[in-house]
C-alpha cells in the first residue's frame, strides 16, 4: 500500500517545440528512470517511440511513465510521480484532452523566446475546462532572444492567468547560469558540464538583489490571501515562516487561483529540479482533488462521487486503448477501491464483466508487470475485449459510471480503397484497431463504391493515419480525395398516377396506385399515408406500397444520393382479384418514384457545419472575408480574454482545408472547430457540378 498523499499524477503539455518531450526526459534522468539522456532531434526520446514521431521530432500519441523523486537535496520520503507527455500538434488535442481528464495536475511548457503560443492557448483552455491545476514552467531560457518575463507578461494577457515567480532566472540566453529561488533566497548554479547534478547554492549575485526582494515580497502577498491568519500578522509586519506560505501557494494552486511559475533550461539541465520540487509541494495529490462525479446510463450526474480512497469500492477509467504486439492495452486511471491480477470487473457501457488479465506499470513503451494496483495509480490492463476509452471499470457488486469524456466530431474525410483482395481484409483488421485507439477517427463504408471513408481531425491527422496503415499494418492502399455527402429532396407536391400490368402465361400481375408527393420540413425523414376508402386497394397492399417507395428513396434521380424529407400519399388506385398481390404493388411505387420525383423540382441539398472559429482581434477582417468567400454566413462575433470568437454556418464542400487558410492568415495563431448543423439546398452552380461529377463517376464504373 502506498499512501496517495505520496503521489502526483502529472502531465506535460504545451504548444508543438516547447520542449514538453525534452523536458520529461530530464525527470526521467534526475530521477534515476533512465541512465542516458535522449533527444527529440536524434529521434532517440524515450517518450517518443512510434517511428512517426522519431522521423517527424513531434509527439503523436501521449506516452505514460512512472518514476520516484526524494526531492532535489533528498529532503523528503520519495514521492511517485505518473507523468504522461501529451502532444503539443493541434490535430492531436484529443490526446492532451483525454490525458486531462485523468490527472490531477499538470506542467504548462511555454517556450522562453515562442512565449505563449496558439497551441498553448488551446491547451490551456482544455486544463480550465478540466479544472486542472498547473505548474508554469518557462523552458529554453538560453535560447537567442528568450525573455523570463516577456512570457509572464503574455500568462497574464493572452492566457488571463495569474502567474505566481517562484525562480528568477540568473543570466540570459547563452549566459543563463543557473536560478533564484526567491522563497528560500538561494541562487542555484550549474556548472557547463551539463551534469544535472553539478550545481551548487550560493548567495544571490548583488545585481540581483533588489529584484529577488520585488519578486519575493509580489509571491509572499498574493500566496498569504488563502490564509486569513497569515494575512493579518503579514500585515501587521509579521513574515510568515517558508513552511505556512508553501501551505498557501499550495491551496491558492489548487484552486487555480494562481499558477506557480518556475524556469530553467531542459536541454542544458538547469532549473528541472526546482520544477520537480514545486511538483511535490504545490501541485495536489489524488485526494485533493475534486471527486470524479458518477452519472446514470444517460449520462446525468447522480449527485454521488468516486471519493478517491483505496478502501471504497472500485471506480476506474479507461481514458486510452494501444494497440501493440502484445495485444490492446487498455490505459486505467483508478479513481477508488483496487484491483488485481485475475479478478473481475464490470463494465458498465456494456453491461458484461471482464476478467484482468495482466497489470502493468508503464514506462513508454516499455513494461513493468504488477500483481496489484490502486486509487490513485495510472496502469495498463492487458486481456480487455470490449473496454473502449471512456468505459468505467467498477465493482459487479456496486456499479456506478464516471462522467464519460465528450470527443469532438471529425471535421475531414479521404477514401481509401485496397489495392486487391489480399489487402482488403488486412486493411479490416488494422482500421478496427486504429478506431479503438482514437476515438477522434471515425471510419466509414461507402455501400456504392465499396470505398472505405476515413475521417478525422485534420490534414495532418488523417496523413498520419494513411501513414500507420502503410507501415504498422503494411496495408497497400490507394488513397482518394476527400468528399463531401450530399443529398436529394423534392421542392413542390406532385399527384400522379401508375398502373402495373404483366400478362405472359400463368397468373399476372397487376396494381394502381394514386398518391401525391410533398416536400416537408428539413430534417423530417420519409412518411407514408394511405386515404384509401371503400377498398379500392386492399388494406393487406399499403405496406407493400410504402415498402417501395422507402426502398426506392436510398437513390435520388439527380446525382444518385439519398433523398430526404417528402411524404408520399396514397389517394386511391385499383386491384384485380386474381392478379394483384404485394410484389406487385411494391413494384408499382417503385416504377412511381421514378416517374414523379423528376416532376417534383428535386434539388441537390448540402451539408452545413456550424463553425466556431477563434482568431486574434488584429485578423477579424481577413478571417470574416475568407468565411464570405466560402459562402460562410456570420452568425455573430464575441470578444474573448485572448481575441475573437466567430460563429457561422458555410457549406462543408468549401471548407477542405481551411485549417491550413486559417493558420496562413493568423501567423498559425487561429484555430476552429466545425461539426455538422443541418442540411441546405445548394446555389445551381454548385448542383451543376455535383450532377455532372455523378454522372462522370457512373460512366466510369460501366467501363
Amino acid at each position: 500500500m502506498t499512501d496517495l498523499s505520496k503521489y502526483r499524477n502529472i502531465g506535460i503539455f504545451a504548444h508543438v517545440d516547447a520542449g514538453k518531450t525534452t523536458t520529461t526526459e530530464r525527470i526521467l534522468k534526475l530521477t534515476g528512470k533512465i541512465h542516458k539522456l535522449g533527444e527529440v532531434h536524434d529521434g532517440a526520446a524515450t517518450t517518443d517511440f512510434m517511428e512517426q514521431e522519431q522521423e517527424r521530432g513531434i509527439t503523436i500519441q501521449s506516452a505514460a511513465t512512472t518514476c520516484f523523486w526524494p526531492g532535489s537535496e533528498q529532503q523528503f520520503e520519495p514521492h511517485r510521480f505518473n507523468i504522461i507527455d501529451t502532444p503539443g500538434h493541434v490535430d492531436f488535442t484529443v490526446e492532451v484532452y483525454r490525458s486531462l481528464k485523468v490527472l490531477d495536475g499538470g506542467v504548462g511548457v511555454f517556450c522562453g523566446s515562442g512565449g505563449v503560443e496558439p497551441q498553448s492557448e488551446t491547451n490551456w483552455r482544455y486544463a480550465n475546462d478540466s479544472k486542472v491545476a498547473r505548474l508554469i514552467y518557462v523552458n529554453k531560457l538560453d535560447r537567442i532572444g528568450a525573455d523570463f518575463y516577456k512570457v509572464v507578461d503574455q500568462v497574464k494577457n493572452i492566457l488571463g492567468a495569474t502567474p505566481l515567480v517562484m525562480v528568477l532566472p540568473i543570466g540570459t540566453e547563452s549566459e543563463l547560469s543557473g536560478v533564484v529561488d526567491l522563497l528560500t533566497r538561494t541562487a542555484w548554479i550549474w556548472d557547463e558540464t551539463g551534469d544535472p547534478l553539478a550545481y551548487k547554492k550560493t548567495d544571490v549575485p548583488a545585481d540581483m538583489v533588489d529584484k529577488v526582494e520585488e519578486y519575493r515580497e509580489k509571491l509572499i502577498e498574493t500566496a498569504v490571501e488563502q490564509d486569513d491568519a497569515a494575512m493579518e500578522a503579514y500585515l501587521e509586519g509579521t513574515e510568515p515562516d517558508i513552511e505556512t506560505i508553501k501551505k498557501c501557494v499550495r491551496k491558492g494552486t489548487r484552486d487555480l487561483a494562481f499558477f506557480p511559475t518556475f524556469c530553467g533550461s531542459s536541454f542544458k539541465n538547469k532549473g528541472v529540479q526546482n520544477l520537480l520540487d514545486g511538483v511535490v509541494d504545490y501541485l495536489p495529490s489524488p485526494t485533493e482533488v475534486n471527486p470524479q462525479p458518477e452519472v446514470d446510463l444517460e449520462g446525468n450526474e447522480t449527485g454521488e462521487f468516486a471519493t478517491v480512497s483505496v478502501d471504497e469500492p472500485l471506480r476506474a477509467l479507461a481514458f486510452k486503448i494501444m494497440d501493440d504486439k502484445y495485444g490492446a492495452l487498455t490505459f486505467t486511471r483508478i479513481y477508488s477501491g483496487k484491483i488485481a491480477k485475475g479478478t473481475s470487473v464490470l463494465n458498465t457501457a456494456t453491461g458484461k464483466t471482464e476478467r484482468i488479465g495482466r497489470i502493468i506499470e508503464m514506462h513508454a513503451n516499455e513494461r513493468n508487470e504488477i500483481e496489484s494496483a490502486q486509487a490513485g495509480d495510472i496502469v495498463a490492463l492487458l486481456g480487455m475485449k470490449s473496454v473502449q476509452t471512456g468505459h468505467t471499470l467498477c465493482d459487479p457488486n456496486d456499479p456506478a459510471t464516471l462522467e464519460p469524456m465528450v470527443f469532438p466530431e471529425p471535421v475531414i474525410s479521404i477514401a481509401v480503397k485496397p489495392k486487391d483482395q489480399g489487402q482488403a481484409e488486412k486493411l479490416g483488421v488494422a482500421i478496427g484497431k486504429m478506431v479503438a485507439e482514437d476515438p477522434s477517427f471515425r471510419v466509414e463504408t461507402d455501400e456504392d463504391s465499396g470505398e472505405t471513408i476515413l475521417k478525422g481531425m485534420g490534414e495532418l491527422h488523417l496523413d498520419i493515419k494513411v501513414d500507420i496503415l502503410k507501415r504498422t499494418y503494411g496495408v497497400e492502399a490507394i488513397v482518394g480525395k476527400p468528399q463531401v455527402a450530399y443529398r436529394e429532396s423534392i421542392t413542390r407536391q406532385v399527384s400522379d398516377s401508375y398502373t402495373h400490368k404483366k400478362q405472359s402465361g400463368g397468373s399476372g400481375q397487376y396494381a394502381k396506385i394514386d398518391y401525391t408527393l410533398e416536400p416537408l420540413e428539413p430534417g423530417s425523414g420519409f412518411q407514408f399515408e394511405s386515404k384509401v376508402v371503400g377498398g379500392n386497394v386492399p388494406r393487406e397492399f399499403w405496406p407493400a406500397v410504402e415498402k417501395g417507395f422507402k426502398a426506392s428513396i436510398v437513390k435520388g434521380v439527380l446525382a444518385g444520393y439519398p433523398c430526404l424529407d417528402f411524404k408520399v400519399t396514397l389517394d386511391d388506385g385499383g386491384f384485380h382479384a386474381v392478379d394483384s398481390s404485394a410484389v406487385a404493388f411494391e413494384i408499382a411505387s417503385r416504377a412511381a418514384y421514378r416517374q414523379t420525383v423528376p416532376k417534383a423540382s428535386p434539388e441537390i441539398l448540402e451539408p452545413i457545419m456550424k463553425l466556431d472559429v477563434f482568431c486574434t482581434e488584429d485578423k477579424m477582417g481577413d478571417v470574416i472575408g475568407d468565411l464570405n468567400r466560402r459562402r460562410g454566413m456570420i452568425k455573430s462575433q464575441e470578444p474573448s480574454n485572448t481575441g475573437i470568437r466567430i460563429k457561422a454556418d458555410a457549406p462543408l464542400s468549401e471548407m477542405f482545408g481551411y485549417i491550413g487558410a486559417l493558420r496562413t492568415m493568423t501567423s498559425g495563431r487561429g484555430q476552429f472547430s466545425m461539426e455538422f448543423s443541418h442540411y441546405a439546398s445548394t446555389p445551381k452552380n454548385v448542383a451543376d457540378d455535383v450532377i455532372k461529377e455523378a454522372q462522370e463517376r457512373e460512366a466510369a464504373k460501366k467501363k
